[in-house]
């Protein structure tokens, strides 16, 4: 009997403290989730003005469907000053066992009418090695003339394929769905 008395007073002790727990996370969440999309927006439009020039906004945002890396794909179409032209930035999510990545992948057309890649820029970088990865594979990319000419075994190797995948991804799937005019 004393035994059933432990089991059960242990049990309403544990369960109280998992029902407090989930409770200061709950209001945890509830208290910093504005807070936290705010950054986030702040850091796509830091991101556009980053690939596109300081005087870049968004014109029109809009969702796009899912794929292999994109499981929430947000395309933003870009101005410049007055001018608003085929430019978009296209906002892609991959995951893979060294962490997730997010990034934004600046887009533009050329007079040949296809989508080239312009430049990108990291939203959340969650990588084992993300200094690792931004610095040996995301900045020579930047400054690349090809996607192919960055050599993916930079430290990061792991993370430097799910950004090459990524981008090609994200630049095969503008050429078929933006071409049209989306």
């Amino acid at each position: 009997m004393s035994n059933k008395k432990h089991y059960i007073i242990t049990s309403i002790t544990l369960g109280a403290i998992a029902a407090v727990a989930a409770g200061v996370i709950g209001l945890t969440n509830l208290a910093t989730e504005k807070r936290i999309k705010e950054n986030e927006l702040k850091r796509i439009q830091n991101g556009i003005s980053e690939i596109f020039g300081e005087n870049a906004e968004i014109v029109e945002e809009f969702k796009i469907s899912d794929s292999h890396y994109q499981y929430v794909v947000y395309g933003y179409k870009i101005k410049n000053s007055e001018e608003t032209s085929d430019k978009y930035a296209l906002r892609t999510c991959g995951y893979n066992m060294y962490g997730k990545v997010s990034l934004l992948v600046g887009v533009e057309e050329k007079d040949s009418g296809e989508f080239d890649f312009k430049r990108l820029t990291v939203v959340v970088n969650e990588q084992t090695y993300a200094s690792t990865l931004e610095d040996e594979y995301i900045d020579p990319l930047n400054k690349a003339e090809e996607i192919d000419d960055v050599d993916v075994e930079c430290g990061a190797t792991y993370g430097a394929k799910l950004v090459r995948d990524m981008v090609n991804e994200t630049v095969s799937y503008a050429n078929t769905v933006l071409k049209d005019g989306e």
